[in-house]
């Protein structure tokens, strides 16, 4: 039996327990704010990015891991004589999926799945992988499983406020203060196909009753739901409001396991604080 190792982008969110649980190896991107370099999760957090944001109006710049950080980050386990399996951000929003490639031709037996998604999203399909591991079953079927899974998984999350959107040029000032003055909360999906980040609906009111009424119709949404794992996954909000969430989804009964997560910088730094979203496979 191959000896496998699972890794991913710590961009995946999968909280440090079950890393533990599934030996998940994470690599990060890099974070500058004010001229210096940081390891996102590792030297720098999300709050650390808000009082910068906050004191001086200060956006940190996030960047993709490149070929040569991959290959240093495989190697040693390649020379141990293991196979490894790694699972990237959605490659239609960074081009860390290609660096992945372009490492993984020159070591043998280094597998990658771009998970066309983001955050918990990918933590889910981290899971899969490990659980296939655990069974013994060869990496080449893991991947080709777990890609396969892809197409069922569901994420999507609720914007508080549109003000790192715009700071960072995803939205234009107009929309932002109409969004603010409106007291709307947009909501973001990813196109589980492509791996795209798109506006699906906007909602009116405050946070607390946006997020009852989401969380609702999501799970409305897909009558077919995996109920195994799921992840409710956030950028920082109020323990009252992540609670309140977590009695909801308790509620449907329909969920064996439900894990929560603070989202990393690099999600963080795109969505701002406040954000909060559920994610989840179908069957």
């Amino acid at each position: 039996m191959s000896k496998i190792i699972l890794s991913a982008d710590r961009t995946c969110d999968i909280g440090q327990e079950l890393q533990e649980k599934y030996s998940v190896n994470l690599i990060s991107y890099s974070i500058t704010l004010n001229d210096k370099k940081y390891m996102d999760s590792v030297d720098i957090f999300p709050d650390d990015l808000y009082a910068a944001f906050r004191k001086d109006g200060t956006l940190p710049k996030t960047s993709a891991i490149n070929p040569a950080e991959y290959v240093e980050y495989f190697k040693p386990w390649v020379d141990e004589g293991y196979e490894v399996i790694h699972i990237t951000l959605s490659s239609a929003i960074t081009s860390s999926y290609q660096s992945c490639l372009l490492a993984a031709e020159e070591l043998p037996g280094v597998h990658i799945i771009d998970s066309k998604n983001v955050s918990s999203a990918i933590a889910l399909l981290v899971i899969e992988a490990g659980e296939r591991i655990a069974k013994g079953l060869p990496a080449a079927q893991i991947v080709e499983e777990v890609s396969a899974l892809r197409s069922k998984s569901h994420c999507s999350f609720v914007l508080e406020t549109l003000e790192f959107m715009k700071a960072g040029g995803r939205c234009s000032g107009v929309a932002a203060l109409a969004a603010g003055v409106l007291g709307l909360k947009v909501c973001i999906e990813v196109n589980n196909e492509t791996g795209e980040l798109r506006a699906s609906k906007k909602y009116r009111g405050n946070m607390d009753k946006v997020l009852a009424q989401y969380v609702r119709e999501q799970f409305e949404k897909y009558p077919e739901i995996n109920p195994e794992h799921m992840y409710i996954t956030h950028s920082g909000v109020p323990e009252e409001r992540l609670a309140a969430v977590k009695k909801q989804v308790e509620e449907t009964g329909i969920f064996k396991n439900i894990y929560t997560s603070r989202a990393s910088c690099t999600i963080s730094t795109h969505c701002g604080p406040g954000t909060l979203g559920v994610l989840f496979l179908e069957k």
